[in-house]
C-alpha cells in the first residue's frame, strides 16, 4: 500500500538525514521533491499546495537553520504536516453506551466494497464484545441482499431482512428489531449507484431522516485518488456524513485519496480495508500511516499484530527488546516463526523501518523466509549472536547447510545489518518511544 508515495518520499527523506547543515537551496530542492511525490500520488491540487507552504515556511525558520540536527529536524516537520494532512489522530466510533442501541450508516458507489465493509466492521464490534445486527437494506442491486445474509454468516452476525420492500420502512423497521432484541449495534447498508444521481441522494437522506443514525460511514474506493474526494463531497453534502472507511487501501500504491478526503471534506478516515477477508479491516491512525510513508515503519502496529498472535510474555519480551533495538539473528529467527502465526511476510515487513516496496517487491516472499531461517539455521549460536565472527569460510559453511550461495548469505547479513541501523535511529525519537509505549500499555 501507497508504495510509490513511499518509495518518493524514502528518497527524500535520505537524502535530509544525518545532515549537519541545511541551506536554502536544501530546503528548495526537498520542497519541489515533496511537491512531484504529492502530485504523482494523485493527491488534490489545494492539498499539496497547503502542505507544500506549510513545510516550506516552518523549514525555512530558525528552528531547522540553527538546529544541532537539521536534517532530522526537517523530516520531523515533514512528518508533522503528514500526520496533520491525514487527519491528526485516530477517530473513533460516535457509539453509544452497551445498553442502548447505534445505528450505523453505510454509504458508497457501487463496487465500492460497502457491503464487505459493513460485515467487516461487524465483525470488528463483535470482537470488542458488542452485539451487532446487520440490516439489508440495498434492495436496488441484484443480490445484494444474499451476500450480506452470506457475510453475516461468516462472520456469526445476524442480517435482519424483513417483509418490507423498501430501503426506508425496512431500516425502521430494523432499528425497531434491534431496540427489542438488545443489539447495542446496529448496522445499516444501503444502495449504491454506478456514479451520483439524484435518485441514490434522494432514497438515502430519506434513510438517514428516518432512523437518525449516530454514524453516517461512507466506503471510498481509494483506487479512485482525487475522483473519491468529489464522491466524498456530493455524499456529505447531501447527508453529512460523519466519517470514511477507505476500501481497497492495501491495494492503493498512490495514496490521493488517503491524503486528500480530511483536508477536503473535513471528515477523519475512520478504518482502512487492508484485503479481501472478512478481517481485513484495520482502525486508521495518521501518525502510524505517516510513519510508513517516510520509511520510518510502524512497530506499534507490528507489535500490536504480534499481541494477537502470541502470549502476553512474549509480547513483553519483543517489546524490550524493540526498545533496545538490540537484535541478534537468535532474535530474528524467533520473529520469522512469530511471523509465520501473524500473517504474511509481505505485508508485515512493510511495517518494519527501511523497508522499502522494492525491497518487498523484489526480495521478500514465503520462499525468502524460509531460505533466511535456513540461513539462521545453518549457524552456530555464537555465530547469530555476534556476526563478526563469520569470517569468509565460515560464511561458505553456513551457505553448504543451507542449501544457498554464499551472495545469498552475505545479502541476508547485510540487510539485518541495515534493519538494526535503521531501528536503532527510529528508537532515538523520544516522542515515538512514548507512542510505542503508550500503545503497548492499551
Amino acid at each position: 500500500m501507497l508504495e510509490r508515495l513511499q518509495d518518493s518520499f524514502a528518497k527524500i527523506t535520505k537524502t535530509l538525514v544525518g545532515k549537519s547543515k541545511i541551506t536554502d537551496k536544501n530546503i528548495e530542492e526537498a520542497i519541489e521533491e515533496i511537491k512531484s511525490a504529492l502530485l504523482e500520488a494523485d493527491v488534490n491540487l489545494r492539498v499539496a499546495r497547503r502542505f507544500i507552504n506549510a513545510t516550506a515556511e516552518e523549514a525555512r525558520g530558525e528552528k531547522v537553520l540553527k538546529a544541532i540536527d537539521p536534517g532530522q529536524q526537517f523530516v520531523k516537520i515533514i512528518y508533522d504536516k503528514m500526520v496533520h494532512l491525514l487527519g491528526d489522530e485516530r477517530s473513533e466510533l460516535a457509539l453509544r453506551g452497551p445498553d442502548v442501541t447505534s445505528t450505523i450508516l453505510f454509504l458508497g458507489l457501487q463496487g465500492s466494497g460497502k457491503t464487505t465493509n459493513a460485515a467487516k466492521l461487524a465483525l470488528h464490534l463483535k470482537n470488542q464484545g458488542r452485539r451487532v445486527l446487520l440490516c439489508a437494506a440495498d434492495l436496488s442491486r441484484p443480490a445484494a441482499v444474499k451476500q450480506l445474509e452470506i457475510l453475516g454468516e461468516q462472520v456469526g452476525v445476524p442480517v435482519f431482512t424483513g417483509e418490507h420492500q423498501d430501503p426506508i420502512s425496512r431500516a425502521k423497521a430494523a432499528v425497531q428489531e434491534a431496540k427489542k432484541h438488545q443489539y447495542n449495534v446496529l448496522i445499516i447498508d444501503t444502495a449504491g449507484r454506478m456514479q451520483v444521481d439524484t435518485d441514490l441522494m434522494t432514497e438515502i437522506k430519506a434513510i438517514s431522516d428516518a432512523v437518525n443514525p449516530d454514524e453516517k460511514i461512507l466506503v471510498a474506493d481509494a483506487m479512485l485518488g482525487q475522483n473519491a474526494v468529489d464522491v466524498a463531497k456530493s455524499f456529505d453534502e447531501a447527508v453529512e456524513i460523519t466519517g470514511f472507511i477507505l476500501s481497497k487501501f492495501d491495494s492503493d500504491t498512490r495514496g490521493g485519496a488517503a491524503l486528500s478526503l480530511k483536508s477536503i471534506t473535513g471528515k477523519p478516515i475512520k478504518f482502512i480495508g487492508t484485503g479481501e477477508k472478512v478481517e481485513a479491516l484495520e482502525i486508521f491512525h495518521p501518525e502510524r500511516i505517516a510513519s510508513r510513508i517516510l520509511g520510518m515503519g510502524d512497530i506499534v502496529s507490528l507489535v500490536e499484530k504480534a499481541q494477537e498472535t502470541v502470549d502476553e510474555e512474549e509480547a513483553r519480551r519483543m517489546q524490550q527488546k524493540l526498545f533496545s533495538s538490540d537484535f541478534s539473528l537468535e532474535d530474528y529467527l524467533e520473529q520469522i516463526r512469530m511471523v509465520k502465526k501473524m500473517g504474511k511476510a509481505g505485508e508485515l515487513a512493510k511495517l518494519l523501518p527501511g523497508v522499502s516496496a522494492k525491497d518487498i517487491e523484489e526480495k521478500l516472499d514465503e520462499k525468502q523466509m524460509v531460505r533466511e531461517e535456513a540461513i539462521i539455521l545453518s549457524m552456530t549460536k555464537k555465530e547469530r549472536k555476534n556476526l563478526l565472527i563469520l569470517n569468509p569460510s565460515r560464511r561458505k559453511r553456513v551457505a553448504k547447510g543451507a542449501g544457498v550461495n554464499v551472495v545469498e548469505v552475505n545479502r541476508f547479513i547485510n540487510r539485518f545489518e541495515k534493519m538494526k541501523i535503521q531501528m536503532k535511529k527510529v528508537m532515538k525519537n523520544k516522542a515515538y518511544q512514548a507512542q510505542l509505549a503508550k500503545s503497548l500499555k492499551g
